[in-house]
C-alpha cells in the first residue's frame, strides 16, 4: 500500500506559514506649531509671526524672503517608530504678474527660533514691526537672541528641492534626507528646529506667497505627511514569523515520525 505523500504537502505549508506580509505603514498629517517669515531687513526689526501667510524668494527690488516651519513630530508620531516617508505640502496663494518658476530648497534649521504676535497688514508683503519673541532677519527671538548668520542658520544642503511656480499646492516629495530629519526629530526632540524654505537665486520678482498655519482655510495650511512603522508594526510580524516557523518545524517532525 502506498503511503500518503504528506511530507511535500507539509513542506509547502511550512513555506506558506513562514511567509509574513510586510506591515502597512501608518500615516500622520501634521500642521506646524510655529511658522514665520524672515524679511530681509538691515535692522532686523520687522516680522510676521501671526500672519496668515508666508513668503519665499526675492521681491522686485531684490529683498529676500524665507519661510520657517516647525512641526511637533515627537508629539504626533509614536516614540520608537521608524519613519519610512515624509513629504511637505504648502499652498501658493499669490504670485507676481510675471511668474518666474524657481527652485525652492527645504533646509534643516540649526537654531531654535520664535513666533511672536506681529501681524502684517494684508496682503502681508510688507511686514509689521517685530514683537517680542519674533524671528527676524537678524534675530532668533526678537529683540535679544541673534542668528549666527543673517537670514537664519541652516544646513546649506537642502533636504529637498522643488520648483515653485504658479498658484495652488506644491509638494516637496519624500527624500532620504527629509526622512532622516523627521526620524531625528522623533528620536531626539531637542534637535527639532524645523525647516526653512530658501530660494537660492539672484533673479528678481521670484517672491511667492504661501499660506501659513494661521490661515482661515484649514486645507490651505502647511502639511507634513509622515508615513511610519510603529514599534507594534515592526515587532508583531517578527514574532509571528518565529511562531510560524516553529509550527512548521513541529509539523515536519510529526510527518517524519509518521513516515518512518
Amino acid at each position: 500500500m502506498t503511503k500518503p505523500r504528506i511530507l511535500p504537502s507539509l513542506a509547502l505549508a511550512a513555506i506558506c506559514l513562514s511567509t509574513v506580509l510586510p506591515a502597512a505603514a501608518d500615516v500622520a498629517v501634521l500642521v506646524p506649531i510655529q511658522d514665520a517669515t524672515l524679511y530681509e531687513d538691515a535692522g532686523g526689526t520687522v516680522a510676521n509671526g501671526a500672519g496668515e501667510h508666508l513668503f519665499t524668494g526675492r521681491t522686485a527690488i531684490g529683498d529676500r524672503r524665507r519661510a520657517l516651519l516647525l512641526f511637533d513630530v515627537a508629539g504626533e508620531v509614536p516614540a520608537g517608530s521608524t519613519i519610512v516617508a515624509a513629504s511637505l505640502t504648502l499652498d501658493v496663494s499669490l504670485v507676481p504678474l510675471s511668474v518666474i518658476p524657481v527652485a525652492t530648497g527645504v533646509h534643516r534649521v540649526l537654531a531654535a527660533w520664535g513666533e511672536g504676535a506681529s501681524d502684517a497688514p494684508d496682503p502681508e508683503g510688507i511686514p509689521a514691526p517685530a514683537a517680542a519673541g519674533d524671528a527676524t532677519w537678524l534675530h532668533t527671538f526678537f529683540p535679544g537672541d541673534l542668528w549666527a548668520l543673517e537670514g537664519g542658520d541652516f544646513d546649506p544642503a537642502p533636504s529637498a528641492s522643488e520648483t515653485v511656480g504658479g498658484l495652488g499646492p506644491v509638494t516637496w516629495g519624500s527624500t532620504p534626507a527629509m526622512v532622516a530629519d523627521v526620524q531625528e526629530w522623533l528620536d531626539s526632540p531637542g534637535t527639532n528646529n524645523g525647516w526653512i524654505l530658501v530660494v537660492d537665486s539672484d533673479d528678481l520678482q521670484t517672491a511667492k506667497r504661501l499660506d501659513s498655519r494661521e490661515n482661515p482655510t484649514p486645507s490651505a495650511r502647511p502639511q507634513l505627511t509622515v508615513e511610519f512603522l510603529s514599534v507594534a508594526d515592526v515587532e508583531i510580524p517578527t514574532l509571528s514569523a518565529w511562531a510560524l516557523a516553529l509550527l512548521a518545524a513541529l509539523l515536519l517532525a510529526a510527518a517524519v515520525r509518521r513516515l518512518a
